[in-house]
């Protein structure tokens, strides 16, 4: 036998196997396997830093009872709950003391129309000279709606005139080629002023000669402002007809928001007197008759004034 086939015989052959090498196998959540952490950053803003169970298998823990929550964080809880103490007094300190700065319970008053109540009330306030009752209806010592009552003052009416007498004014001043923001802003803000001087002039009068009226201010800013009815359609027809159109309709209007002041005020200024029946004599009266005259008066002064540069 060969020798070296004897060594090979008497040795046995070692098999060789292939080296097996361990890969770190990486977490579900971990993207390069050498990395020695897990990145909590992205989980957090993903979850929004959601707690873990107590157990640490990821799931999220149950929601707190308010008893577990408030011994958490007790001083954010007790500031929440005065923060919230103090804004429920602050709202029903508001809810009670409102109506001294805004009246706003007399408002919705003033408002309570409709559509039938606005075309009788245009319809009178441009022909006043064929209604008979001027009395306010009262339903237990309280004036009832103005939908229920041609005779109540409204603010719907006013409001609604004065923006449209500002377009018109802006249209008027457009169509003469001299129209500017400012020149807008000067003829709304000086209608506020005439309307405001009025207001006040009234109530001053009305304090000096201590007449006894259920005349509100709010009953004058409505009366008062019914002036802009006429002068829409004095503007309107100034620019349809030129002067002539202007003249005629401003002076129908004038004329019957004179006599429709005349007719409401006397029964507001002299009420006993009107109520009673009994002609107006003495000099306390007198002064009133005087008054309501002023008045209504200077409704039509103040109509041609805040338009005539309208029309040209």
């Amino acid at each position: 036998m060969h020798p070296a086939g004897a060594a090979a015989a008497g040795t046995p052959r070692q098999r060789k196997w292939p080296s097996k090498r361990r890969i770190p196998v990486s977490p579900p959540g971990m993207a390069d396997p050498h990395q020695l952490f897990d990145d909590t950053s992205s989980a957090q803003s993903r979850g929004f830093g959601a707690q873990r169970g107590p157990g640490g298998l990821g799931y999220p823990a149950a929601a707190a009872s308010p008893q577990e929550a408030f011994l958490a964080d007790p001083v954010s809880n007790m500031a929440m709950a005065y923060g919230s103490s103090l804004a429920a007094q602050g709202k029903e300190l508001v809810d009670k003391n409102i109506d001294r700065f805004i009246p706003v319970t007399k408002l919705k008053y003033y408002f309570a129309v409709d559509t039938m109540y606005v075309g009788k009330k245009l319809g009178l306030l441009f022909f006043p000279y064929l209604h008979q009752d001027w009395e306010v209806q009262y339903q237990q010592d309280t004036p009832v709606a103005p939908r229920f009552d041609i005779n109540a003052p409204d603010l719907y009416i006013p409001a609604m005139a004065f923006i449209t007498y500002i377009l018109v004014a802006g249209l008027a001043l457009g169509t003469q080629d001299r129209f500017s923001p400012d020149l807008l802003g000067l003829q709304a803000s000086s209608a506020l002023a005439w309307l405001t001087l009025e207001v006040l002039a009234i109530l001053l009068s009305l304090y000096l000669l201590t007449v006894n009226t259920d005349l509100t201010t709010i009953d004058l800013v409505a009366f008062l402002g019914y002036k802009y009815v006429g002068m829409i359609g004095g503007v309107l027809m100034g620019l349809l007809f030129g002067k002539v159109g202007y003249y005629l309709v401003l002076g129908w209007c004038c004329v019957s928001i004179f006599v429709f002041m005349i007719r409401t005020l006397r029964l507001k200024i002299l009420a006993e007197a009107a109520a009673q029946g009994v002609p107006v004599r003495g000099a306390r009266n007198q002064l009133r008759m005087y008054l309501t005259m002023a008045v209504a008066a200077a409704q039509p002064l103040l109509m041609y004034w805040l338009t005539f540069h309208l029309v040209r």
